[in-house]
């Protein structure tokens, strides 16, 4: 993406630092930890929270995205685009890229249902694919015609 900076922290004073640092880009921003996710879709103008489903664990009975519908609806009142993180997608082990692709359909239902935007966010040049390609994935996916014509 251009002219966009991608701000990966775990600890929000440094987080708002750098989005302060970086007001004039567009802000992807990244995190592990849930609660700070929340903290700064609530509180920070960002364009995109970028949401990586590599490193989780799905609960007993149901998967762990990192998403949920509060989340939505901050997203929604602060017009905050959530991000399909395709690096994660495409480089991951078959086996897991299965998992990650669940959490990733769960969250586009999430975002279907509260009219929120999804983007697919690449940050290595090798990884980045074509509109069509991204297209048919987000319609794979059961992303609603109106999220992947924006994409």
């Amino acid at each position: 993406m251009e002219n966009s900076i991608l701000i990966t922290e775990n600890n929000f004073q440094k987080a708002r630092e750098k989005i302060k640092q970086n007001k004039n880009k567009k802000i992807v921003f990244s995190s592990e930890d849930d609660e700070l996710n929340r903290k700064i879709l609530e509180k920070e103008k960002i364009e995109i929270l970028l949401i990586n489903q590599s490193k989780r664990k799905d609960f007993q009975k149901q998967r762990n995205s990192g998403f949920n519908h509060i989340l939505a609806k901050i997203a929604k009142k602060n017009k905050i685009i959530i991000g399909i993180n395709l690096d994660e997608i495409i480089e991951s082990k078959p086996k897991e890229k299965t998992e990650i692709l669940a959490r990733v359909k769960q969250n586009i239902k999430l975002c279907a249902k509260n009219k929120i935007l999804m983007r697919f966010v690449t940050f290595k040049k090798i990884n980045q694919r074509n509109i069509y390609d991204l297209k048919a994935l987000g319609l794979i996916l059961q992303m609603p015609t109106w999220m992947t014509k924006q994409l």
